[in-house]
């Protein structure tokens, strides 16, 4: 089923035809001049446009013309009581893709319909197929209005011949995954697999068995061998998000791999022969991490071959909103949601926050926002941002509750940890900055302190 716009000035025109539409279905919105259309268009895109040619001081052909110059996908469907072949061949050249003079006959009212319909899916189908053979596509799905995104795009797009590692550096929440996954798609591999894992959210044992394979019994649990990814992903692309965080004994066992070409599985003797293009991300600085001997220096030689490095949100405000689009078109397909929409003052409040957790927070922001608030359309004290907000007046710097004076020095160190962790929306590094320690001591006294 679709969503329809009606655009008539005739208030009884617009009740019936809504009536007709509804009835087989479909989502039904009206507009009663040009001005309300394009207001509709933007709170709602609709899938197809069905206007009167005369509007009052205005004509339907201006709302064809909006749809052509917006951008829109939206299929047209152009009715009048003055049919003349001057105007139907004015309307199908800006793209209209029927003729109806009033009055309209229910019948075949939605049989037009239905066949225009049909011919917009059909439409989107053979571009998704296209779409699937040509990597190009997923650039697409990457918002970059900023220069900044704009630079990387150019960057995917020269090295997509170069069948070399890449190493994606940015904070958590940059959309690192999004472009390893363009890496892929636009490469000579994008055919075959790509494959994905979080290096920091595995236990060494665990991820090592992951990534090359183990043998039954080869450890407590091992209980039928495991092909791993590498073996998995051949022909195709492995992706490591977090490659900061493996273990000295696994970065060993990943240089191998870069050098040799080849896996051992846990528990095994004998190596088996892999192509995997690797593409790896980290939001750490793996330079300090080499000096200070937490890094090999010949694995970052390795990895660091096509360097791709991806701004905060922060610096790159452009695409704050074209991301909030893509969000509300997502939560849009969702049933009787179709008209969801920010005020002005909403989208505002979310141009001026900085975004410690980028396009992650802001995606959440926007979910959460929206289950908590009816909506449709939500203004700025019903976006919510938190902790801390956009402003959010303190006591000072460090103002919290009072704590008891007999409390231990250690969980002092916690609460304050903790506190600092929230003022920064979760994000560990911006906090390990903030208190002044690398992320991996952040992450311990965590799990020290529970």
């Amino acid at each position: 089923m679709a969503v329809i716009l009606i655009v008539d000035d005739e208030f009884s025109i617009r009740k019936t035809l809504g009536l007709l539409l509804k009835a087989e279905g479909h989502t039904v919105h009206e507009a009663g001049s040009l001005a309300e259309a394009k207001e509709r268009l933007e709170q709602a895109p609709a899938d197809l446009v069905m206007t009167d040619l005369r509007l009052g001081e205005d004509d339907g052909i201006a709302v064809l013309e909006h749809l052509r110059a917006s951008g829109s996908d939206a299929e047209s469907i152009v009715m009048t009581a003055y049919g003349t072949i001057e105007s139907a061949v004015e309307a199908m050249r800006l793209g209209a893709y029927d003729y109806l003079t009033k009055p309209i006959n229910p019948a075949e009212l939605v049989i037009r319909v239905t066949k225009v319909l049909e011919r917009k899916s059909l439409r989107e189908e053979v571009t998704r197929l296209r779409g699937a053979l040509d990597g190009r596509h997923v650039l697409a799905h990457v918002v970059a209005e900023s220069p900044q995104m704009q630079r990387v795009l150019q960057v995917i797009e020269r090295i997509r011949d170069r069948d070399l590692p890449v190493l994606i550096t940015g904070e958590t929440g940059t959309g690192k995954e999004v472009v390893a996954r363009a890496v892929h798609a636009t490469s000579t591999r994008a055919a075959a697999p790509f494959l994905a894992i979080n290096c920091a959210t595995l236990p060494e044992d665990l991820l090592d068995s992951e990534l090359f394979g183990s043998l039954k019994g080869a450890f407590t649990g091992a209980v039928a061998n495991r092909k791993g990814l590498f073996r998995e992903a051949h022909g195709g692309t492995l992706f490591l998000d977090e490659i900061g965080d493996i273990s000295p004994r696994l970065q060993a066992k990943l240089l191998r791999v870069l050098q040799e070409g080849e896996v051992r599985p846990v528990g095994g003797d004998t190596p088996t022969r892999v192509d995997v293009r690797i593409v790896a991300a980290t939001n750490r600085d793996l330079d300090r991490m080499v000096e200070a001997g937490e890094f090999r220096s010949d694995l970052l030689f390795r990895l660091n071959v096509l360097p791709i490095a991806l701004p905060p949100l922060r610096e790159r405000r452009e695409d704050i909103l074209p991301l909030v689009r893509r969000v509300l078109e997502r939560l849009r397909r969702e049933p009787g949601r179709d008209n969801l929409g920010l005020t002005p003052p909403a989208q505002e409040k979310l141009l001026r926050y900085d975004w410690p957790g980028n396009v992650r927070q802001l995606e959440n922001i926007i979910e959460r926002s929206f289950a908590l608030h009816p909506g449709p359309v939500l203004d700025a004290h019903e976006i919510l941002i938190t902790p801390a907000g956009v402003t959010q007046p303190t006591a000072g710097p460090e103002a919290g509750p009072e704590l008891p004076a007999d409390i231990p020095l250690a969980e002092v160190e916690s609460l304050h940890i903790r506190r600092v962790l929230e003022r920064q929306g979760g994000n560990q590094v911006a906090a390990a900055r903030v208190l002044g320690i690398s992320r991996s001591t952040l992450r311990r006294k965590l799990g020290q302190n529970g």
